[in-house]
């Protein structure tokens, strides 16, 4: 079964909002959540060491409604869900996208975030790629099939940037690595974003979201091109993962989230860190 954003809600809503109805029990131990502190706006290290960040703030407003004292820590993406599945921390928030791959060792709260993925370049390399701004679902096979054949012919002798273990390193190792794309992995997005500005790499690609925290700060430099991929491999939007069985955080965590969907706070955030709403209607 393909997992879709809706399809996964309506799996999850009856029991979120079942907790949402009433006050959540109270914590009995100080949970421990996982985050990679370099991957802005999500989440972030400040000069001082604290974690920040729309994933940070957004925690801190589930734990005070949930009931439940937490501790954040910073762990390196690569090897942080199987953390989560050896029991190392309760629960991951990391923009980690529910996926089928995923949903096999571990399980989700709701969706926060939803948006796809595109490529980010610098202006003054002159790459334009086809479609862009475009909207490719990845159901849909006719639509992926055209958009990648325009998308191989505009990338032949270019080099393409990613972030390993993501969803868009798997959509470029599904896709374009076969058709003979040059795509190098870095183990964080901060590099990825670094050998672009260099010149070290001719495109990016991540996350519209994340795309969209390098734009703020590169408006005049860098932009973004190629069409904007959805579903299929790349999920069903962003959310906490935890320990496979865990529903009973899971389904705080939901509850949490569909209040602050219901009362705007969620919308308010997004607006804070990404400028624009990210977040779906839960």
């Amino acid at each position: 079964m393909n997992i879709t954003r809706s399809t996964f809600l309506r799996t999850s809503l009856a029991a979120a909002a079942a907790l949402a109805a009433g006050p959540v029990l109270a914590q009995s131990k100080k949970l421990v959540f996982a985050t990679e502190g370099a991957y802005p706006p999500f989440n972030m290290t400040r000069p001082d060491g604290t974690l920040d960040g729309f994933e940070l703030e957004m925690l801190a407003e589930i734990a005070k409604r949930a009931g439940f004292d937490y501790e954040p820590i910073s762990q390196a993406w690569d090897g942080m869900i199987q953390g989560l599945v050896d029991g190392k921390y309760d629960a991951v928030i990391d923009a980690v996208t529910i996926t089928e791959k995923r949903l096999a060792v571990v399980d989700f709260s709701l969706p926060y975030t939803t948006g796809g993925s595109t490529f980010a370049v610098m202006k003054e390399a002159g790459i334009e790629l086809p479609e862009s701004g475009v909207s490719v679902d990845l159901d849909d096979a006719a639509t992926t099939d055209a958009a990648i054949t325009a998308l191989v012919a505009a990338l032949e002798g270019k080099t393409v940037g990613v972030q390993v273990s993501t969803i868009q390193s798997d959509f470029l190792d599904k896709y374009l690595v076969p058709k003979g794309i040059t795509v190098r992995s870095y183990q964080n997005g901060p590099d990825v974003y670094q050998d672009l500005m260099n010149g070290r790499l001719d495109l990016a690609m991540a996350a519209v979201t994340n795309i969209a925290a390098f734009l703020q700060k590169n408006a005049e430099t860098a932009m973004t091109t190629g069409p904007n991929f959805k579903g299929g491999i790349m999920g069903a939007g962003a959310a906490i993962a935890v320990q496979k069985g865990n529903q009973e955080l899971a389904d705080k965590l939901s509850a949490a989230l569909k209040s602050m969907s219901d009362d705007g706070t969620l919308e308010t955030m997004s607006q804070k860190w990404f400028g624009l709403n990210v977040t779906p209607k839960l």
